[in-house]
Order: C-alpha cells, then structure tokens, then sequence
C-alpha cells in the first residue's frame, strides 16, 4: 500500500492540481521550513459563509512538501474557515498515506502551518509549529 502512496506523492509533486495563486484573495500566507529550504504560500477565497470556494498554493521544496500542500488544498474545498481551523497533523498524515520519520513530517505540516496562519488571520511572529499539534 505504500507503494500506491508514494506514486500519489510524486505525481503530485510533478503536477500538482493546485499550484498557482489567486487574486483576488480573501486569507493569504506564507512561510519557510528553515531545516530544508523548503517555501510555501497559501491563498483562499471564501464565501459570505466563510466556506472555501477556492484556494492555491505556490512554493518550492521536497516531493513531500508539495505534494502534502496539493492534496491538503484539495481536501479543504467546502470547508468552513472553522473546519479548516479544526485540521490535525493526522488529517495531512492521512492524506499522504506514508509513515514520516521527524525531519519530513515537517515538511509534510508546513502546508497545514501556512493555511492555518493564514486562516486564523495570524502575523509572521505570531506562528509557531503548535498550529499543527
């Protein structure tokens, strides 16, 4: 089974459905995993409701990284801002499908860090990796 989960990791980091960035916004956020370089940027619009109705991500970085940022904005469309507020390192877990050891499970969480930041309307200097307990 793993296998299948990686092949979904890597095809998505080579064609990510969700790359690009979107203007107009409504949340928009962007951070560094300093360990490995990698960078994500995160923009959403939502409805009057506060419901995604559509969101992007742009960045650079490893296979994992990337891959968890497209299969995390994928997974966030419909949600509320408080549903998305609600995500879990274990939702990103689930959605790549593949055990981490501890430098990569933060590659994986950075997207969930960004959109989170972003979601609750956080500055640079207010995030901290508590976000994806």
């Amino acid at each position: 089974m793993d296998d299948l989960y990686r092949e979904i990791i890597i095809e998505r980091y080579k064609t990510p459905h969700y790359r690009g960035h979107l203007d107009p916004h409504d949340i928009f956020f962007e951070d560094d995993n300093p360990v490995c370089g990698d960078h994500i940027e995160i923009t959403v619009r939502t409805d009057e409701d506060d419901r995604v109705t559509e969101a992007a991500f742009d960045g650079h970085g490893c296979a994992i990284s990337q891959a968890s940022a497209d299969l995390l904005i994928e997974s966030i469309h419909g949600k509320t801002l408080d549903e998305v507020k609600a995500l879990t390192k274990d939702d990103v877990l689930e959605l790549l499908g593949i055990e981490l050891g501890p430098v990569r499970l933060k590659c994986a969480l950075l997207s969930l860090k960004v959109l989170k930041a972003g979601a609750y309307g956080l500055g640079a200097d207010e995030v901290s990796d508590e976000l994806v307990e």
